[in-house]
């Protein structure tokens, strides 16, 4: 049977950068290793060669599936040179290099393998969904497409999410929401503004009360405070005419005492009728009580490894548990994988090798205790 190790650099090898994504050859060598052992596969894709995977084994009337969870597209390599190849897995020094080794295939390795090892055992269980999605790095865009079918997932009773966390297990993140604001004018020659309506001044205003904003929120006494950051700015076609339009990209993360709507709300009225606000990403952040009695398990299962017990953490990121866990009603969620945090979209990007492997054997006693085999 193919180990973890083997199976992430199958996984590195397929070019998975998104744009433009192209997932499918990877979730179809996925799934094939999948139904060799027994599950049902179902693939969906929301574009061309955009594809994402669902299979399923066991499953009982009493007890809601366990699901594991990950994404299998990558980020660009960026603008500085690799010291090694970033497709083809190589190891040195107990690391695995490649772009998306630790973000994040191999945590979809991890519990692949950890599925596979479990399969003989999952019938009449509560039983295992996996969900491979194609585009999480651009709004999680195969997870949602899987929750707006309606009939592609199951409800999972539990999520594990295995983003790169060092193995440590992460009981939430902040929500991601992207705003686009407008700013609109009336173009005019340069030479004669004053007979037009300059929209980069009309931004430069909302980006200086935007720096200024504080939010009217209780921190979160793990996630902290919410964030905002202007990421973005631009405005105008030529240096000798007054600008009529003008945008900001705006990034908010947000705790769950914050509904989207009603930040989107206020700071419009906060910014007034200078601009107008777009959403372009509208993620949720999840939060599990890291007292809820599976957590807890799970917290327990992963003491040996660390060698002391986990603290309660959050994640940085966001993930696909933004439409995932919402889909399944709350279901209790831990963010748990073998990558390494830090490590998410750098260049000559690693996973240690004798992590992937700890993983394997996490996921199996998760997925034991949970099916009770």
């Amino acid at each position: 049977m193919i180990d973890a190790l083997e199976l992430t650099r199958e996984l590195l090898r397929f070019n998975t950068i998104n744009p433009p994504g192209e997932e499918r050859a990877c979730a179809q060598h996925v799934g094939g290793l999948l139904e060799a052992a027994g599950f049902t596969i179902a693939y969906y894709e929301f574009a061309d060669r955009r594809t994402s995977l669902v299979a399923r084994l066991g499953g009982s009337s009493d007890t809601r599936p366990l699901c594991f969870t990950g994404h299998v597209d990558t980020v660009p390599l960026g603008a500085q040179p690799w010291q090694r190849d970033p497709f083809a897995g190589e190891t040195a020094g107990g690391r695995m290099y490649g772009r998306g080794s630790s973000d994040m295939k191999s945590g979809v390795a991890a519990f692949v393998v950890a599925a596979l090892r479990l399969a003989p055992h999952l019938g009449g269980t509560p039983g295992l969904e996996l969900v491979v999605t194609a585009g999480e790095e651009i709004s999680c865009q195969g997870a949602r497409d899987l929750v707006r079918r309606g009939d592609a997932l199951g409800r999972a009773g539990a999520i594990v999410v295995a983003e790169p966390t060092d193995n440590r297990p992460l009981v939430g993140h902040k929500g991601v929401l992207w705003l686009r604001a407008r700013a609109t004018g009336v173009t005019a020659h340069g030479s004669m503004p004053e007979r037009g309506v300059n929209a980069i001044y009309k931004a430069a205003r909302a980006v200086t009360r935007l720096e200024q904003l504080q939010f009217d929120v209780t921190p979160h006494p793990v996630l902290g405070a919410p964030t905002l950051n202007v990421g973005t700015i631009g405005g105008g076609l030529n240096f000798n005419s007054v600008p009529d339009a003008a945008t900001i990209g705006i990034d908010i993360r947000t705790i769950p005492a914050q509904a989207h709507a009603t930040v989107i709300a206020w700071l419009a009225e906060y910014l007034g009728d200078e601009v107008t606000l777009e959403p372009v990403n509208d993620s949720p952040g999840i939060w599990t009580d890291p007292f809820d009695p599976w957590v807890r398990q799970v917290f327990d299962i992963v003491t040996p490894v660390l060698g002391a017990p986990p603290e309660v953490r959050a994640a940085p990121y966001g993930t696909d548990a933004s439409a995932l866990t919402p889909a399944s009603l709350g279901a209790p969620t831990v963010i748990l994988g073998p990558g390494e945090l830090a490590l998410a979209h750098q260049t000559d990007e690693y996973c240690l090798t004798e992590r992937v492997e700890q993983a394997v054997h996490m996921y199996i006693e998760i997925a034991r205790r949970w099916c009770k085999v």
